[in-house]
């Protein structure tokens, strides 16, 4: 009797430690699966970054390669692999993140770029509120064009105005 006890407590130990063990095993892939997937949006954002700084050296040209890197990367997004909050932003902004970066690709006018820059902005800002960059993000605003533009680092450079007016503006908030 002792050892029909003894017998059913040490398969009961066992399989509890193998759950114990698988169960550890799924969390740990989980982890790694959603660290690579919220990179997905770090390419939009390093990109949309690019667009920006061709803008700042009011190079059109430029921009509107930068532009053409930054559509590569939405469309390289999978949106099945965003996490629920990521994915109900992403589905709310990618039409006219779309729009925007293909109007910007395909135009030779700085001015045009830059206007519909404000929107490829607010889009943009909309995504990295919820799904955080994976370094800190400066949401900066220019009084003179009443519009933002967001900045990986904390010094002003306006791209709405480049060189002539390279420092209006000021960080109206830091995105963590």
């Amino acid at each position: 009797m002792k050892n029909t006890i003894s017998t059913i407590a040490a398969v009961i130990i066992v399989l509890f430690s193998a759950n114990t063990i698988q169960a550890t095993t799924i969390k740990a892939e989980t982890t790694t699966i959603e660290d690579v997937d919220s990179s997905q949006l770090q390419a939009v954002y390093d990109a949309y970054f690019t667009v920006k700084d061709a803008l700042i050296k009011s190079d059109a040209k430029l921009t509107s390669a930068k532009a053409t890197d930054l559509l590569t990367a939405i469309t390289a997004v999978k949106m099945d692999k965003l996490k629920s909050n990521e994915h109900t932003a992403w589905m709310k902004v990618v039409k006219k993140l779309t729009a925007d970066a293909k109007s910007i690709s395909t135009s030779s006018d700085i001015k045009k770029q830059r206007e519909t820059f404000k929107s490829l902005t607010k889009s943009t800002y909309d995504l990295v509120k919820v799904s955080k960059s994976t370094e800190v993000v400066y949401k900066q605003y220019c009084p003179m064009v009443d519009a933002d533009w967001l900045s990986k680092e904390k010094a002003v450079k306006n791209p709405y105005y480049g060189s002539s007016m390279l420092t209006c503006g000021n960080v109206v908030e830091t995105i963590k």
